[in-house]
């Protein structure tokens, strides 16, 4: 049984030090490992600062393990009821239409605010407060299907890389905190959600076409096979990958590692750890400083999803399951399925 203990933590930020509760503070977060609510938040503590960089004024959904990663975690889309008054919100807008106030990190004590109310992964918007309709990050995962692992991720995010670079944009490589690799690409807000999905759908599409054997846009697991799915869709509006520094709820308490490209080849996802990575960032700083200083252009990637349309008849891919029907989409239907129906 974790205690009723509280703790009064103070977090430095912009406007000064917040007294920021832990509550609980010897709860077992990870079973297997013994690690404990006290320890996750130490962690954010720890981590904060970049972490704050990374998800500075963006909506952030916040995934809640109130059971530990062996219970049922939950997203959380909107700002809990008794958040502190210094915990800043803004208006997002879902595929329904249907809008809510959503956290907005802009400052190191709201991170640790929200560890205190179990969250492990933090998932950000790629908007920003100021603007939640054009994003300001073109984002990419790369997700690993049965029979390949996080090597093949690299070999793709590698080829990624170069494509980036024909299209005049800038990629920064992460860890999943899995077998996956995420790249982001800071943009400029220029381009509604639609036209940066189309632009990863041109990006992702030039890929598979340089590496076909090892890189996929197949919506449908049937026809992936062993290779590495580009999953266009973390583009489409509502959906997020977990942040840079992000703790995953997962047994080994990995995290959403940051690495340079330099790195990625010969990094173990594995060795990322809730208990590893502040000694990392102590030794070697933040990977990712000053990604935010350069921002690309959509229109490159918008140019080849024309041609592609164009010339090889090539249009728009299928939304995940719980979107409403979008113009142009092709059919949503699983193809084994569509066989039966013919």
């Amino acid at each position: 049984m974790a205690s009723r203990e509280v703790v009064m933590l103070q977090v430095d930020g912009p406007e000064g030090p917040r007294d920021v509760r832990l509550t609980s503070p010897d709860k077992v977060v990870f079973g297997e490992l013994g690690i404990t609510k006290r320890e996750v938040v130490e962690y954010y503590v720890a981590v904060a600062e970049p972490m704050a960089a990374a998800l500075r004024d963006r909506p952030t959904n916040l995934k809640r393990f109130n059971s530990g990663v062996d219970g049922e975690p939950f997203f959380v889309k909107r700002v809990p009821k008794g958040a502190p008054d210094w915990v800043r919100t803004c208006t997002v807008t879902f595929p329904s239409g249907r809008t809510a106030e959503s956290v907005s990190v802009t400052e190191p004590a709201t991170i640790v605010w929200a560890a205190n109310l179990n969250t492990l992964d933090f998932h950000p918007w790629p908007v920003r407060c100021a603007d939640t309709e054009h994003p300001d990050e073109l984002r990419i995962d790369l997700d690993p299907q049965p029979g390949t692992d996080f090597g093949d991720a690299v070999v793709v995010a590698q080829a990624l890389r170069e494509v980036l670079t024909e299209a005049g944009l800038t990629g920064w490589a992460k860890t999943s905190g899995g077998r996956g690799v995420h790249v982001a690409c800071p943009i400029r807000p220029e381009w509604d959600f639609v036209q940066v999905r189309h632009a990863v759908i041109a990006l992702a599409r030039r890929v598979c076409r340089r590496i076909p054997e090892l890189a996929t846009v197949d919506w449908w697991k049937e026809e992936r096979g062993e290779r590495v799915f580009l999953d266009y869709n973390q583009a489409a509006r509502d959906r997020t990958i977990a942040s840079a520094w992000s703790v995953r709820g997962l047994p080994a308490a990995t995290v959403s590692m940051p690495v340079t490209w330099d790195d990625l080849p010969e990094v173990d996802p594995a060795g990322f750890t809730l208990r590893t990575v502040p000694g990392l960032l102590e030794r070697h700083g933040d990977p990712h400083a000053g990604a935010g200083e350069n921002r690309g252009s959509c229109a490159t990637a918008l140019e080849w999803y024309a041609e592609d349309e164009a010339e090889r008849g090539l249009g728009d891919l299928p939304y995940p399951p719980e979107y409403p029907k979008m113009p142009g989409e092709p059919l949503r239907v699983q193809p084994s399925r569509a066989r039966k129906q013919d």
